[in-house]
């Protein structure tokens, strides 16, 4: 029973690694991209076999990268000291083998999948090396996160549809700005951190007030986008009512958040942006069912 308990209790250590919870945010997005490329009802299941196999390998050798290269920066956070890497619970070798493995995964798995996906496959896994990179530098960080979640919604619709289109470029632009919007959310818990040590976050550029100020207009432009893609690609009315729930959702989250009073933003940022995402989801589900 001992042993048993050690094994689970490791499983659950490598579970926060990852962070398994926030699946929730890309892969909804990513099977929404197939069900609206797909000419039938749904795409075939082995097509959503390789692209769900993908997205949990591309996205586990992501997560353990940023917590590898991250780990020093972690361990001096008085918000992520504890995290798996620097606490010493998981070595850093086993977090680099895990991310070579995963994407092995990743590689086979889009192997399986139509060409474009094949040629842009460099361009994803650079993507998904250099995210942890980009705080050190540039303010963009927030974007290139959004480009890696933004890569796996169009990643699904290239999957079924296999090749470029505008509609399929709005898809994931849209993601983009969503995620962006969000994650300066999230980086405002690490504003005093990142200033003190010279990290690039929009917050500690901007401050708070013209932080979530840029988060609306972010999000702002997600549905906007959402709403063209809809008018230059066949949908249905359920796509319709998902955009009015995704605003709706949006102006919840900055409802939520005030410069001087920020005691909801974890629910802002985790609960409601998986809201939008599974919302979304079902909508467009619903399209193809109905």
């Amino acid at each position: 029973m001992q042993s048993l308990n050690k094994i689970k209790s490791k499983i659950l250590e490598y579970f926060e690694l990852i962070k398994f919870e926030h699946t929730i945010f890309a892969l909804p997005f990513a099977l929404s991209g197939m069900l609206l490329a797909s000419p039938d009802k749904f795409p075939p299941s082995s097509t959503f076999v390789w692209v769900l196999l993908a997205m949990v390998g591309g996205r586990t050798a992501a997560m353990s990268l940023n917590r590898l290269i991250d780990a020093g920066i972690d361990k001096k956070n008085p918000r992520t000291f504890n995290r798996a890497i620097p606490a010493g619970r998981i070595r850093k070798l086993s977090a680099f083998s895990l991310a070579m493995l995963s994407f092995a995964i990743m590689i086979f798995a889009v192997w399986q999948l139509p060409l474009i996906c094949k040629q842009l496959l460099p361009l994803a896994i650079l993507i998904l090396i250099t995210y942890s990179f980009t705080k050190r530098f540039t303010y963009l960080s927030h974007f290139v996160l959004g480009g890696a979640l933004g890569a796996a919604a169009g990643g699904g619709w290239l999957a079924v549809s296999g090749e470029f289109s505008i509609p399929v470029v709005l898809w994931g632009i849209s993601v983009v700005f969503w995620v962006a919007g969000f994650d300066i959310i999230y980086a405002i818990q690490d504003i005093d951190f990142d200033r003190e040590n010279k990290l690039f976050s929009i917050p500690a550029w901007l401050g708070i007030k013209k932080s979530l100020l840029a988060s609306k207009i972010f999000h702002l432009f997600t549905i906007i986008l959402l709403i063209t893609l809809g008018l230059v690609y066949t949908v249905g009315i359920f796509y319709w009512f998902g955009i009015i729930f995704v605003a709706c959702m949006l102006f919840w989250e900055h409802s939520l958040l005030k410069e001087n009073d920020l005691s909801k933003l974890n629910a802002a940022f985790f609960n409601i942006n998986g809201y939008v995402s599974i919302g979304i989801f079902i909508f467009i589900l619903l399209d193809k069912v109905f």
